[in-house]
């Protein structure tokens, strides 16, 4: 039995609100997936880019 089938079979039977509870879960999972997938592009491109971002000839853009 797959994961799938065994997560199918233990929630089918639940009430209305409780399978609510259930989907609303696995929507928070999914997306804290994809959030944390995005936060590691952005401190690939940061790492990449911090010469780029951080010289001396740069300085006066920080204050902007």
């Amino acid at each position: 039995m797959s994961l799938a089938d065994l997560i199918y079979e233990k929630t089918r039977n639940l009430p209305d609100d409780l399978a609510r509870e259930v989907l609303d879960f696995v929507g928070f999972l999914t997306e804290r997936r994809e959030r944390a997938s995005e936060r590691n592009l952005l401190d690939a491109q940061e790492t990449g880019l911090k010469a780029v971002w951080d010289n001396p000839e740069d300085q006066a853009w920080d204050r902007v």
